[in-house]
């Protein structure tokens, strides 16, 4: 079986078609998403989206992409992220991070809000999915300085090089591919997904964005293609597609603290 690790169900390419999302899932023996949450005001809409599918789960985050206006407050970003963290179907903080693509000017307060999710991991036990975008260095600092290491997390639909995966992995994080890897020119990615030890590999697919390979340039992606990101690693690695899936599925169950059931496992 295959686990998508990241996408977000609850955007309009998706919400209002989730059986047939999940046929095409099936169907593809994709048995598992994780809807990685981006916006506080909207939470409330992806939890009661999420609550409805037994094979489905959800983290709650501010994205760094988000407008320095949305939840200025870093006091009240740190309590909403407490409360919607205690509910039984999310299993992670985040989406969170850095991204410096777009940005132009001083982005103090995208470093200040990423602070305030690493205080939440810390403080319910659960796990960051980290977003990071042309900001290597200053992400994996602030993880440092924050003490991240106690909670680990994954470094989501990852774009950088085996040095910063190496860095990432000593501070306890998982590091997950997306379509991305599948991609001809995607060298210095397609080298770390080769390097990361088996024990830390996820796999998503980021939908409705970045398609893979053999679907580049269709919109939107969707969950059931996770599995040509799991035959890219599975050539790179000269492994079986069954043995990725199954390792994958493995470190899926164990970072998010679930059983192979979707139960929560509190051990």
């Amino acid at each position: 079986m295959f686990i998508d690790s990241h996408c977000h169900l609850d955007f309009p390419e998706f919400a209002s078609r989730l059986n047939e999302v999940q046929a095409a899932m099936h169907a593809a023996n994709v048995t598992y998403a994780l809807s990685a949450g981006v916006e506080i005001a909207t939470f409330p809409m992806l939890y009661a989206l999420i609550k409805q599918h037994p094979n489905l789960y959800c983290s709650v985050g501010l994205h760094p992409g988000v407008d320095e206006s949305a939840a200025a407050d870093v006091g009240e970003l740190l309590r909403e992220l407490l409360r919607y963290a205690a509910l039984p179907k999310v299993v992670a903080i985040g989406e969170t991070g850095l991204d410096y693509y777009h940005v132009s000017s001083e982005v103090e307060w995208q470093r200040a809000r990423f602070r305030t999710h690493i205080a939440a991991a810390c403080a319910t036990g659960k796990p960051l999915i980290v977003h990071m975008r042309d900001a290597t260095e200053d992400t994996l600092r602030i993880l440092r300085e924050e003490g991240a290491d106690r909670v680990g997390g994954v470094m989501h639909c990852f774009t950088a090089d085996w040095a910063a995966a190496e860095a990432a992995l000593t501070l306890g994080f998982y590091i997950s591919f997306s379509g991305v890897v599948t991609f001809k020119g995607a060298k210095a990615i397609k080298e770390a997904a080769r390097r990361v030890p088996l024990d830390r590999l996820l796999i998503e697919t980021d939908s409705p964005y970045l398609a893979p390979t053999p679907h580049r340039g269709h919109y939107p992606n969707q969950p059931a293609w996770v599995v040509h990101v799991a035959e890219e690693i599975a050539r790179l690695r000269d492994m079986s597609l069954d043995e990725v899936g199954r390792v994958t599925s493995a470190n899926f169950f164990r970072l998010f603290q679930l059983t192979p059931t979707g139960e929560k496992n509190d051990v």
